[in-house]
């Protein structure tokens, strides 16, 4: 396996990533992973956990034939631009501009470069698929059916659920209406116009299902039984929508940071949860799914 340091243009801000190579060989089909919310780099690093989930996956790919591109954010690492400026929007330009960089690379199939997204990115992926990019399918890694606001108001509550320590006590205690702060939260955000929450309030105004409707690419939707920052049962809802073909996969006991986890669901075990890798079965789908749909487009040429 080979990676190189690449940077490509969005929208006039210089964007900096990294392309991981099989061996030998070539062309190779590929994708393009697309992070999660938060000032994370390339592999899903933020300066206080280190989820390294786009490492994992793209060493996984590479070791098995598929090519793969994850850059960082505006504002982030390497690259260019402010990340507190940078909206919803702005992060679905940047992936569209990755695609088409990707497609120009030496060693990579064109019509064979599918979009990963976990979380935030897989809202991208519904996005920019549903508005008819040029990718052979998307991959939706925790991925919703409903709209920002839905999902904020969803986890709110599930997160509340399963908080311990002092906040959970704080909570159960004073029995806070997590609910009820959480719509104050998300009409303050609503009202107000500072730069700094243009992401927020792009992201609650997307409803991903109008997308989810117009897609006709082969879709893999994989979601962990125990992720309380997206409803798992989106999935199914996904699946009446998408006019392609559309797979998905619940994986037992699986978080929304795609590592397994004992006990009640709690984000308060996330710091130990990504010292571990990715949950294989999660990488053996993917490469799966990948391979399958690969062979598919090949039969058709």
């Amino acid at each position: 396996m080979a990676e190189k340091e690449i940077k490509f243009c969005s929208g006039g801000i210089e964007l900096a990533g990294t392309i991981a190579l099989p061996d030998s060989g070539g062309p190779f089909p590929a994708v393009i992973l697309i992070a999660g919310s938060g000032p994370i780099d390339r592999n899903e690093n933020h300066k206080k956990m280190r989820i390294n989930a786009f490492y994992d996956i793209s060493q996984y790919l590479a070791k098995n034939g598929i090519a793969s591109l994850r850059y960082d954010k505006r504002g982030v690492g390497s690259s260019g631009g402010d990340y507190h400026t940078t909206g919803f929007n702005d992060h679905a330009a940047d992936a569209r501009a990755a695609l088409q960089f990707f497609k120009t690379e030496k060693n990579i199939l064109p019509e064979r470069i599918f979009l990963i997204g976990h979380s935030e990115g897989a809202f991208i992926s519904c996005k920019l698929a549903g508005g008819g990019i040029d990718a052979a399918g998307i991959i939706l890694l925790a991925g919703g059916a409903q709209s920002g606001e839905a999902v904020l108001k969803w986890q709110a509550v599930k997160i509340a659920a399963g908080l311990k320590g002092f906040n959970g006590w704080l909570v159960k205690t004073f029995h806070i209406d997590v609910l009820k702060a959480q719509k104050r939260h998300i009409d303050k955000i609503k009202d107000e116009k500072k730069p700094n929450s243009i992401w927020l309030r792009e992201f609650m105004a997307y409803d991903p299902s109008e997308d989810l409707r117009k897609i006709t690419v082969p879709v893999l939707a994989i979601t962990g039984s125990k992720d309380i920052q997206v409803d798992p049962a989106d999935m199914g809802r996904m699946a009446e929508m998408v006019k392609g073909p559309f797979e998905q996969h619940l994986i037992n006991n699986m978080t929304h940071m795609l590592r397994l986890q004992e006990g009640k669901a709690s984000i308060s075990n996330y710091k130990d949860e990504v010292k571990k890798p990715v949950e294989q079965e999660l990488m053996v789908i993917v490469l799966h799914w990948i391979k399958s749909i690969t062979v598919k487009r090949r039969d058709d040429l």
